[in-house]
């Protein structure tokens, strides 16, 4: 049976570097939103056009407009036969929802949610030395508690409907690692 996996965790957690870890060793497809509107955009697809405009206005993109172009990739063969790993998606609630519409309609599921948990001040250390130029410690602050109000009660969420598993995302690479490998070998 395909995983259908979510990645959870603030910016910092290192979502990322699980992410290439997970690929390399499960067939499933790494799929992130910022992915599926650049190619959208590119090929100038209808939903592509429209969240341009919206981007293009410095605003966010629409849960409807998001939604369709996700439901389009998670339609497409290599994602039926593999399974997938959502990064960036869900953002809220209303999607996660969504979402689980959708996969229902085609007698699927999530598997699993990741969520990688790590100290706000473990956070602020690992994104100052991102050394992005924007990066203070107030915008990084910033940054960490408009992502806590949107993933937060996407942890609530996955918790309730029983497919949450939190990972102590500090310390260790291959430790961590070893977690996600071990939840992820269970659910076979």
């Amino acid at each position: 049976m395909t995983k259908n996996l979510i990645l959870l965790g603030l910016p910092g957690a290192g979502k990322g570097t699980q992410a290439e870890k997970i690929i390399a060793d499960y067939p499933m497809v790494h799929i992130s939103t910022g992915d599926i509107f650049r190619a959208n955009m590119k090929e100038e697809t209808e939903l592509g056009q429209k969240a341009k405009a919206f981007m293009d206005a410095g605003n966010l993109v629409p849960d409807e407009i998001t939604n369709a172009m996700v439901a389009d990739r998670l339609s497409q063969p290599d994602v039926v036969e593999n399974g997938f790993m959502l990064d960036g998606y869900p953002r809220n609630e209303e999607q996660a929802k969504f979402l689980d519409q959708f996969l229902a309609e085609k007698n699927d599921k999530v598997s699993a949610t990741l969520y990688f948990e790590v100290p706000d001040q473990v956070l602020v250390d690992r994104l100052m030395n991102r050394g992005r130029a924007d990066d203070t410690k107030d915008v990084i602050a910033h940054r960490l508690e408009v992502n806590k109000k949107a993933n937060l009660p996407l942890v609530d969420y996955y918790e309730n409907h029983g497919v949450l598993h939190t990972i102590d995302g500090n310390g260790e690479l291959d430790r961590i690692y070893a977690d996600v490998k071990s939840i992820l070998n269970a659910l076979d």
